[in-house]
């Protein structure tokens, strides 16, 4: 059995897995910023998509999975965070999904499978809505798609130590390592108002999409992932017993199946 770090201690300390050597890793001018990205593998493409304030390396679990499983794993450090510079302008999550489609295009990928957690998902399910010939399929983990499927924030040790964990890597990764408050406040107001997408926006979605949600989710209303699932064609809605927002850090193995399955749904 792995070891579980639920509480999110070894992620403090010292973060998730390393990510393997690059078979190819760069930077794409798109837009007003430099979106940084890296490949992994070789086979059927699957993109990963993180959270909000965090970067590619907390898919340092995942990508070794995604090897194994002969796949060619991508991840991609969204607008502002990681490695990926921002510019002066607002956030939406429509900016940052067209910056997925530019390195998607720079990578020559016709069409990939997209793994989001939290932003990362919205990211991913606006792509899927907007080019869906350039989507395989969604997996849409511990997000919501308007602003009434989040709970009230309520601060707890876990939420900070990935809170503050987010913070070092910042300073460690970032072209601006200095403006880490700046670059939470653009964050956070993004997320106040956005997504904003309606059901019938929902029914319209023609990919194929896989819903997950943690047991003990810290954001996001259970009933919001079910009404997802409810209101986008096809999906499919899976609850992860257990876990919380955290999954793919904290019970890895246990994510990694559910993405497994859904993989083996939309792939070829």
């Amino acid at each position: 059995m792995e070891p579980y770090d639920d509480e999110l201690r070894q992620f403090a300390a010292h973060g998730a897995a390393p990510l393997p050597p690059a078979s190819r890793e760069g930077h794409v001018e798109h837009d007003g910023a430099r979106i940084w990205y890296a490949t992994y593998g070789a086979g059927t493409p699957v993109i990963l998509l993180h959270g909000g304030l965090g970067h590619s390396g907390n898919w340092g679990y995942q990508v070794p999975a995604l090897i194994g499983a002969g796949h060619r794993a991508v991840v991609i450090d969204s607008r502002g965070h990681g490695r990926s510079t921002r510019d002066a302008r607002t956030y939406s999550y429509e900016l940052m999904a067209s910056d997925v489609l530019a390195v998607m295009d720079v990578l020559q990928l016709g069409k990939a499978a997209l793994v989001g957690w939290s932003d990362g998902a919205c990211i991913a399910l606006i792509l899927g809505a907007q080019a869906p010939e350039r989507v395989a399929g969604v997996l849409f983990f511990g997000c919501n798609m308007d602003p009434s499927g989040t709970k009230s924030f309520v601060a707890t040790p876990v939420i900070e130590r990935c809170f503050g964990r987010h913070a070092t890597d910042y300073a460690q990764l970032s072209a601006t390592p200095d403006q880490f408050d700046a670059f939470v406040g653009a964050v956070s107001e993004m997320m106040k108002t956005q997504p904003n997408y309606t059901a019938n926006d929902l029914a319209r979605i023609r990919v194929p999409v896989t819903v997950v949600q943690s047991e003990h989710d810290e954001f996001i209303k259970p009933e919001h992932a079910e009404y997802l699932a409810r209101s986008i064609p096809g999906a499919e809605l899976i609850t992860m017993p257990g876990v919380s927002h955290f999954a793919p850090l904290q019970r890895p193995e246990q994510f990694n199946d559910v993405m497994a399955g859904f993989l083996a749904g939309v792939l070829d």
